[in-house]
């Protein structure tokens, strides 16, 4: 595969924005799922996860990707990008910790990616 995966290139965009504590969780192996990828990751304030969205839009766009939907942008507290394959949430970290995404699919492979310093 000669070009960089989806899940790649939003988790740049993410990166680009300071946006922190990214998981991407691998829900290909799990019967019924939505999609095939969850990509989660938190900004500190709302403005904050407002920039990540954008960055991940620029970047995806770029790459020729659009988001089929994007619901939440009105707070900012959970803003979830749905790019068919791979849904994004990008959360404020208290809305994040309530949600819990990375538990409610226990059987989902999780990658953690470091943080940028």
């Amino acid at each position: 595969m000669g070009k960089k995966s989806l899940v790649s290139i939003i988790t740049e965009g993410i990166q680009e924005k300071k946006g922190t504590d990214i998981v991407v969780m691998d829900l290909r192996k799990i019967e019924g799922s939505i999609c095939n990828y969850f990509v989660i990751a938190q900004g500190g304030s709302p403005s904050q996860v407002e920039a990540i969205v954008e960055s991940i839009g620029e970047f995806a766009s770029k790459a020729g990707e659009k988001p089929t939907h994007v619901v939440g942008l009105e707070s900012c507290q959970w803003v979830a990008m749905d790019y068919t394959d791979v849904m994004v949430h990008v959360f404020l970290p208290d809305v994040r910790e309530y949600y819990d995404l990375e538990h409610l699919w226990e059987d989902a492979k999780l990658k953690k990616i470091a943080n940028l310093d």
